[in-house]
């Protein structure tokens, strides 16, 4: 049960959160100044003025509002205050999905902080983002990355900003990461050990918190990873204005820019991030498992290029 006299401050993608629910997910902060507030509200009234439009979101400027059916009303405001509303009998999990999905992918972009959805890893003091479509086998491939002694900076939504230079940053969102039953499988991870994410039962909720990066790191790379029928694994770069569409493609809700009058924004942000880093699309066939041979692949070309650059 969610209880409405509970309060706890919380620290994830680099902001101190003071929640009315519980996220188990997210590390204590003993921070005073607080950056966003998730309250319990009631949004009934609120949501029945836009209900007749038949529509799930409302989406303006600084105003996020949206229902899942049998969950919440959520509201964003302002890049600073999450609102929840939930409905009777609703599965605290599933609350908290959208709270630390779709919620913060809109506060972000409120606070102007470009959200890309993969994972996010740490290589030798730099971020590499993995992005793609879901199921691509982004959480999959990162947790290879893990295994080796690498350590995750953000799973599902990755945050970034830019430095006083004007170089990319990638900030720690929360040490977690989602893995399917498939995946756990061929680590060898028994899932019985893993809490399931609520509505998907073949999809579990890994702790990290030993190989989690705690420090912001420049971005120095993403990977767009593509499923196909092909045999043969094809690791190429993105080039040109490919590479501004790749990034607003996998831009978190990418939906929300428009409809909250920041394309302009948006087109600037990943014009800047072009200038400091590299794109690449990695092509992976789905007739056998590649975690392994995708993070050679990728270490390798990396290491090649730090060797030619110095």
């Amino acid at each position: 049960m969610i209880d409405s006299k509970y309060q706890k401050v919380y620290q994830a993608f680099g902001l101190n959160i003071m929640s009315d629910i519980r996220l188990p997910e997210l590390p204590a902060s003993l921070a005073t100044h607080i950056d966003v507030s998730f309250e319990l509200a009631d949004l009934h009234a609120k949501w029945s003025e836009v209900e007749h439009s038949n529509r799930y979101f409302l989406i303006k400027e600084k105003i996020c509002l949206f229902k899942i059916p049998e969950v919440a009303i959520y509201l964003v405001q302002d890049g600073n205050m999450i609102k929840v509303s939930p409905f009777a009998g609703a599965n605290e999990d599933q609350i908290r999905l959208y709270l630390l999905g779709t919620c913060m992918g809109a506060l972000l972009i409120q606070k102007r902080i470009l959200p890309l959805h993969g994972s996010a890893i740490a290589i030798e003091g730099k971020a590499y983002a993995i992005v793609g479509e879901s199921g691509a086998g982004k959480s999959t491939l990162a947790s290879n990355f893990l295994r080796l002694g690498y350590e995750l900076i953000s799973d599902d939504i990755i945050p970034i900003t830019f430095n006083e230079a004007g170089i990319p940053i990638v900030t720690p969102a929360y040490p977690q990461q989602k893995l399917w039953l498939e995946s756990l499988e061929q680590f060898g991870m028994e899932s019985n050990k893993y809490r399931p994410i609520f509505d998907r039962e073949t999809k579990f909720a890994v702790p990290v918190s030993q190989q989690f990066a705690t420090q912001s790191l420049p971005l120095a790379g993403v990977v767009e990873l593509i499923k196909t029928n092909d045999v043969e694994i094809e690791f190429k770069p993105i080039q040109n204005l490919s590479r501004l569409q790749t990034l607003y493609t996998h831009t978190y809700r990418n939906f929300f820019i428009g409809r909250s009058g920041l394309m302009n924004w948006h087109f600037q942000t990943t014009v800047k991030m072009c200038e400091h880093i590299d794109i690449y699309q990695l092509c992976r066939p789905t007739t056998r498992f590649t975690a392994h041979e995708l993070t050679e692949l990728i270490l390798a070309s990396l290491y090649k290029e730090e060797k030619v650059y110095g």
